[in-house]
C-alpha cells in the first residue's frame, strides 16, 4: 500500500490543501490541519479554555453548502491566511495575530450573511485542533473503496466530498474498516486506527458546484449497510510521511 494524496484542510471547513510532505507528532494531527475555525455567535466555545465541540458550533459545510466554493489557502512560514470566493472578492492576513484574524472574520460573517449566527468569532489556538473527534487524528480513505462505492452508485463521488487526510492505493476495497484497534506504519510514523468515520450531511455537497446533489450517507447505508466511508487514527510514534511513502498494517 502506498500514499497517493495527502492533505490538510488549514480552516475548518473549507478548502483542502495538497501536500507532499508531513511531520506528525505522538497524540499530534497533521501540522495546521483544522488549526482555524469560525465559532458561530451562539457557540459555547471559550478561546480561554477550548474543549471540544460538535462540528455544527462552527462555520462547517454540513450546514453552510456555500462555503465549498471558498478556497483557502494557508503559509505557515509568514502566517498569512488568504481566502478567496466564487464571486472574485478575497481577503489575506496573518492570522497569527488578533488583528489579521478579525479581518478574517469580517470577511466570513459578511460572505455568511444570515447563515452567520450572533457574533462569529474566527479563532487559532496553538496546539488545539478544531477537528470533528474529541482528539487529534489522522484520517485515511482507500482509494478502492470510494471506486467501489462509485461503481455502486454509478456515479462519481470526488473525494473532496469526504475530507480526508490520507488516501492511499494497494488495499481491497473497504479493508481499511477491518484495521479498527490495528496499528499501521506509514513512512516513518506509526498510527493506530480508532474508530471507522460514520458520514454526514457535509458529504451532499458537491465540491466543484458547492450544489447540494446526492446523498452518500444514504447511498452508503443502501448498498452496504452502513454510513462509513474510511477511518480515523491517532499518532502514536511520530514521523514523517510523504505521498508515495509505503503503508503497511503492523503484526497483532
Amino acid at each position: 500500500m502506498r500514499i497517493e494524496y495527502l492533505y490538510r484542510y488549514p480552516v475548518k471547513g473549507l478548502s483542502a490543501e495538497a501536500l507532499e510532505a508531513a511531520e506528525v507528532a505522538e497524540g499530534g494531527a497533521i501540522p495546521w490541519d483544522r488549526a482555524f475555525a469560525l465559532a458561530q455567535g451562539d457557540a459555547p466555545f471559550d478561546p480561554a479554555r477550548p474543549a471540544w465541540l460538535p462540528k455544527t458550533n462552527f462555520m462547517c459545510q454540513m450546514r453552510d453548502a456555500r462555503i465549498a466554493g471558498l478556497r483557502a489557502l494557508f503559509d505557515p512560514r509568514s502566517g498569512r491566511l488568504a481566502i478567496s470566493a466564487p464571486d472574485g472578492s478575497g481577503v489575506t492576513a496573518d492570522v497569527l495575530t488578533e488583528a489579521g484574524r478579525e479581518e478574517i472574520e469580517r470577511f466570513l460573517v459578511a460572505f455568511l450573511g444570515p447563515d452567520a449566527r450572533g457574533a462569529p468569532r474566527f479563532h487559532h489556538i496553538p496546539g488545539f485542533v478544531f477537528g470533528d473527534q474529541r482528539r487529534p487524528v489522522v484520517s485515511l480513505i482507500g482509494l478502492a473503496s470510494l471506486r467501489d462505492f462509485e461503481a455502486q452508485v454509478g456515479a462519481r463521488r470526488h473525494r473532496r466530498r469526504f475530507r480526508a487526510n490520507v488516501w492511499f492505493s494497494g488495499a481491497p476495497a473497504w479493508a481499511e474498516l477491518d484495521w479498527v484497534g490495528r496499528e499501521v506504519q506509514m513512512g516513518g510514523a506509526v498510527l493506530r486506527v480508532v474508530k471507522r468515520i460514520a458520514r454526514c450531511k457535509a458529504t451532499e455537497v458537491n465540491p466543484l458546484t458547492t450544489e447540494r446533489d446526492a446523498d452518500p450517507v444514504a447511498e452508503l447505508r443502501q448498498f452496504y449497510g452502513h454510513s462509513d466511508l474510511g477511518v480515523h487514527a491517532e499518532v502514536i510514534e511520530g514521523g514523517r510521511f510523504a505521498v508515495g511513502d509505503g503503508i503497511a498494517l503492523l503484526p497483532v
